[in-house]
């Protein structure tokens, strides 16, 4: 390789490259302004009533209730504080919610060039997240589990 082709300084070590840290503040205030422009329209519009949102494409092919079926529903009934009504449309969303807002709060306000955390997931816990989510559609599509479905 030519000498010249390389940048050195005065005792032969390459300069060292400026690395800027990820936009992490821009990207998470992104996320917390979309998750406030979503529940806003969630708390305005009824989903039952405007088809603002999308509807469930597992439920208008085959006619069976996915774990999120009526989901948007219940986020809906949560906002405008009606829990029972929530409750009613998908439980499995009432009891993950609180859960879930802790840990996007968590990513959220953690420090920004922190990975305090980063990568202690437990390896299992993605897979008890949708093995719980595959027995509440099955359940949730039994006869004995219709009153679990919206």
């Amino acid at each position: 390789m030519n000498g010249s082709a390389r940048a050195t300084c005065a005792n032969g070590v390459p300069p060292r490259l400026e690395t800027r840290p990820p936009a992490r503040r821009i990207e998470r205030l992104g996320l917390l302004l979309g998750a406030m422009a979503l529940a806003a329209a969630l708390y305005v519009f009824d989903p039952a009533q405007h088809r603002v949102f999308p509807v469930c494409l597992f439920h208008a092919v085959t006619g069976l209730n996915c774990p999120g079926c009526g989901g948007t529903r219940a986020v809906h009934h949560l906002l405008n504080g009606n829990v029972a009504a929530a409750w009613r449309c998908n439980a499995l969303v009432v009891l993950a919610l609180p859960v879930s807002a802790l840990a996007a709060l968590w990513f959220l306000l953690r420090p920004a060039g922190s990975a305090a955390g980063a990568g202690r997931v437990a390896m299992w816990l993605p897979w008890v997240v949708l093995a719980v989510a595959a027995a509440f559609a099955v359940y949730r599509n039994l006869p004995g589990g219709a009153w679990l479905s919206p």
